[in-house]
């Protein structure tokens, strides 16, 4: 065999990171096959499409590259080398033809991830790629290096490719494929996994009944939220649970420290953040007269009803005076119980601890054996951030593998479509 001869490669997991990993490997000529468990693949993929398919955002890179955390250089470091501009021109690529909305974020002018996806998997077609669904993985053949067990309807199948790129995915939305039974057998190899949690999740809440029958579904719309020293702006939804929406979803890795903590998680909410508390202290100081103090309060602040309530579920009963009152306005106290299930979760914290891989994504002790995506351990909030590094982490193991390939098995070498 000569040394530029392709070789064969299996990717595991048809989701966003798999299905571009593949596309770089064939690309560089080999003979790629993608293992998905479920009936169809990238499940999750088209499940985010029905909200717009929200790809990155647009805002500088130096800013873009904050959202992954203080403890995230590696996923940073990813993005920086495959930045939104790049993910936009493949998108581009496919026919999606990408716009940004009015909040920053990229979304095909399709606004779903449907057409996005049979153009991909033409293109995955043309270039020779496999892909073969109802294969669960299950582990690795004990008699030779890299032999990979599945389970599909005909039963026990095994396969012994020359490297393997896992791209199984987190623990959110289970129902659609992504239930992070890998981490048990990855443990048992001796693989260190950090383990998961819910992300982008909503937190639980004990609402009072009167509360919860009368509010749930409404919009808290215009505030800030702070927890644990952190705040971010935005709205949040009432359910039936707690509270759930984009400024809970960016709080929620301070929210799930503070209860690892063993102490009670906090959660403050600024009803008017465009207003100083004198200001508002200034307006609860006038006469109410004969008006009810909720019409007062209504009228005085211009809080909506679902905002009025919540300063009374905050408490027995409202403080009395208007600095008191403008205090609880800035800053409504509510204790978190817990978080949301994995079930319903966008995405999940935890994972392979970055420590088990080299630079190149392969982990270590395990030759020729790769990962990317969600199932390595880090997290980002929602606005385009989550899929922006599936991509890049994605590119990094699949040139990582090639690389590899190149050096100690023999065949075709780096070729990122970066």
């Amino acid at each position: 065999m000569s040394a530029a001869a392709p070789r064969d490669v299996a990717v595991i997991g048809a989701g966003p990171a798999g299905l571009y990993a593949a596309e770089i490997i064939a690309n560089a000529g080999h003979r790629v096959t993608v293992y998905e468990r479920m009936p169809s693949p990238a499940r999750k993929f088209l499940l985010a499409g029905r909200g717009g398919l929200n790809l990155t955002h647009s805002e500088p890179l130096e800013s873009f590259l904050t959202r992954y955390g203080t403890d995230a250089e590696n996923v940073r470091a990813m993005v920086e080398s495959f930045p939104p501009a790049t993910l936009i021109e493949w998108a581009n690529g496919l026919g999606a033809d990408t716009f940004i909305g009015s909040s920053g974020r990229v979304f095909p002018r399709a606004m779903k991830a449907s057409p996005l996806l049979r153009a991909w998997l033409r293109r995955l077609g043309e270039l020779g790629v496999a892909i073969k669904t109802r294969h669960r993985w299950t582990g690795f053949t004990p008699e030779r290096e890299r032999g990979l067990l599945f389970e599909t309807p005909e039963g026990t199948v095994t396969a012994t490719p020359d490297a393997t790129l896992f791209a199984l995915g987190g623990a959110s939305w289970p129902k659609l494929g992504s239930d992070a039974d890998w981490a048990g057998t990855f443990s048992a190899a001796g693989i260190p996994v950090t383990p998961l949690a819910p992300a982008n999740c909503g937190v639980r809440i004990a609402w009072s009944e009167i509360f919860k029958s009368r509010f749930e579904g409404a919009a808290l719309k215009r505030i800030a939220l702070t927890c644990a020293g952190a705040t971010t702006r935005g709205e949040a939804i009432v359910t039936s649970a707690g509270l759930e929406g984009g400024a809970i979803y960016a709080l929620i890795p301070h929210i799930r420290s503070a209860l690892h903590s063993g102490t009670s998680a906090t959660l403050a909410i600024d009803l008017k953040p465009d207003m100083d508390q004198s200001v508002l202290a200034e307006r609860l100081a006038k006469p109410r007269g004969k008006e009810t103090l909720t019409n007062f309060l209504r009228k005085a602040t211009h809080l909506d009803p679902v905002a009025l309530a919540l300063l009374r579920e905050a408490g027995t009963s409202l403080p009395a005076g208007s600095e008191a009152l403008a205090a609880r306005i800035k800053s409504v106290p509510l204790s978190v119980a817990g978080l949301a299930g994995m079930e319903r979760a966008i995405s999940t914290a935890g994972g392979i601890d970055w420590a088990a891989l080299d630079r190149d994504m392969m982990i270590k002790g395990h030759p020729g054996v790769f990962a990317a995506g969600e199932m390595l351990d880090w997290e980002a909030p929602t606005g385009g951030y989550l899929l922006q590094a599936t991509f890049a982490t994605a590119t990094r193991a699949a040139n990582g593998l090639l690389a590899w390939l190149a050096r100690e098995r023999g065949g075709p070498g780096l070729n990122s479509l970066s």
